[in-house]
């Protein structure tokens, strides 16, 4: 395999959630902590950065133009005109969000935490286009990694202090049920932290404090490591104009001396074929 590239250069605090945005072609990815959304062209090498007015915990594009943002007080809209709103708004004390995934009939799946990381602070929820909002999990720690098979018939998710990759059944019009463990990280190698699902049914995850990246196949065995620079990588996801490269957001908070490269965009060139990512219809 391909080893890493430095894609963009940046001192984020805790960068996360790469989501490749197929109509700008362009990737989004965030800087929880900086509050700040940025975007990456990898053809022109033009960026842009958004500043947010509180953490920000994802960014994905919509179907009409504009972001869905999973924020610290709720779920917020922004318009290809700047314009804001709230979708769901639900200000909790000492809790923020974290990642958030598009699932493949266009509704989000958002999660939350508590700053302080306390079991049980921190939720999973399903927001519709309308702003329903309904409870998946409301028992977890750090909720992370969220993403489908490709017939969208499997959904995997991360509690991250488990340290397991759990997988749950999907059908159309309903939450997922059956939920069980598919991969459990062995101590010493780090935490599950983001993950993304390629064409082959395959599961990426970035292992926080594992400086690596580890794909599972659909039966759960070990078959690829990209070893890292950065102790932190956060999360992948594959984006390039045919679904290629593999990128990769890191982080530099809690550490005495970060690596010259946390807090940047790494991409692995050709480390495989990712699958499309829908856009939120909101």
């Amino acid at each position: 395999m391909s080893t890493y590239e430095v894609a963009v250069r940046e001192y984020a605090a805790l960068g996360e959630g790469p989501t490749w945005d197929a109509d700008a072609q362009r990737l989004i990815w965030i800087d929880i902590l900086g509050s700040r959304v940025h975007t990456y062209d990898p053809a022109s090498g033009r960026r842009t950065v958004l500043a947010t007015e509180q953490h920000v915990g994802a960014a994905k594009p919509r179907s009409g133009g504009g972001l869905v943002l999973n924020l610290r007080d709720g779920v917020g809209l922004t318009d290809p005109d700047g314009g804001f709103r709230w979708l769901h708004h639900e200000p909790v004390p000492g809790r923020r969000a974290n990642d958030a995934a598009v699932a493949p009939d266009g509704s989000l799946f958002a999660g939350t935490m508590r700053y302080d990381e306390a079991p049980g602070g921190g939720t999973l929820a399903h927001f519709t286009a309308d702003g329903f909002a309904a409870t998946v999990l409301d028992d977890v720690a750090v909720s992370n990694g969220t993403g489908w098979s490709p017939d969208g018939r499997l959904m995997y998710y991360i509690d991250s202090p488990t340290r397991r990759i759990d997988v749950f059944d999907c059908e159309t019009g309903q939450l997922p049920v059956g939920r069980r463990p598919f991969v459990t990280i062995e101590d010493g190698a780090g935490y599950p932290d983001g993950l993304t699902v390629d064409a082959e049914g395959c599961v990426w995850v970035a292992l926080w404090e594992g400086a690596a990246v580890r794909r599972y196949t659909p039966t759960g065995d070990l078959d690829r490591v990209v070893p890292l620079p950065t102790p932190r990588p956060t999360a992948c996801a594959f984006g390039g104009p045919d679904l290629a490269d593999l990128y990769i957001t890191t982080a530099r908070t809690g550490t005495e001396t970060p690596h010259p490269l946390s807090g940047s965009l790494l991409v692995v060139p050709g480390a495989g074929k990712g699958l499309p990512q829908p856009a939120f219809k909101g």
